[in-house]
């Protein structure tokens, strides 16, 4: 037990020396689970995924249709609210930009923050610019398997510190919503679940921005 906890200790403080531990935060070799509510079943025949709002085209995507398009890897360091961070994790799914890419997507000039849409009716606020990025990725894989269904299965967002990647925006891991179905594009920015609680908008790691 001391061994493990001195290894702990030993590597929380070289990823400290590297600048990757942001302030209040402590790593973990375990991936906790918090979600509010129970896990959703998830039947692939009747599974969809739907984007709306200021887009020029709304749509949806089955399952099939959804695993069709190219799919992307990232390997980023994941920061919970709750004070955990857990370090070289690597997604695999839908980068939102490979829709834009694709052409599926086509965004109105209005369209300046993402509102995602889970099962049960649960919402996470983005700004464009965070789900747009490098760091954030719809994955349905975790480090080479699928997604555990207590983690988001099939399909959940995900985003995080991409080492030296300064310049990306790096929210709090629940930026992120499991059991993700859709993305609405807004001309202004709502709060979501968490943060209609008190949570904040924008959630910048860096800057501790917990709460509203």
């Amino acid at each position: 037990m001391f061994d493990s906890l001195f290894k702990r200790r030993e590597t929380e403080n070289k990823i400290r020396s590297e600048g990757r531990l942001p302030p209040g935060q402590s790593l973990t070799q375990k991936f906790p689970v918090l979600h509010y509510g129970p896990v959703p079943g998830f039947n692939p025949a009747t599974w969809d995924f739907r984007v709306w709002g200021e887009v020029e085209k709304e749509f949806t995507l089955s399952w099939d249709q959804f695993n069709q398009l190219p799919r992307t890897k990232i390997t980023m360091d994941i920061h919970c609210v709750t004070r955990w961070s857990k370090f070289d994790t690597t997604w695999e799914g839908i980068s939102v930009r490979t829709l834009l890419e694709q052409s599926l997507l086509k965004l109105r000039p209005l369209a300046r923050f993402v509102m995602q849409h889970a099962e049960y009716g649960f919402t996470v606020n983005t700004p464009l610019e965070v789900v747009l990025a490098d760091n954030f990725l719809m994955a349905t894989h975790f480090n080479g398997e699928p997604i555990e269904p207590d983690h988001g299965y099939p399909l959940r967002g995900v985003v995080g510190f991409v080492p030296g990647r300064s310049d990306l925006l790096t929210p709090y891991f629940w930026k992120g919503a499991k059991w993700l179905r859709g993305l609405e594009f807004m001309p202004a920015d709502r709060p979501g679940f968490w943060e209609m609680g008190g949570y904040h908008m924008r959630a910048d790691v860096w800057k501790e921005e917990r709460f509203g």
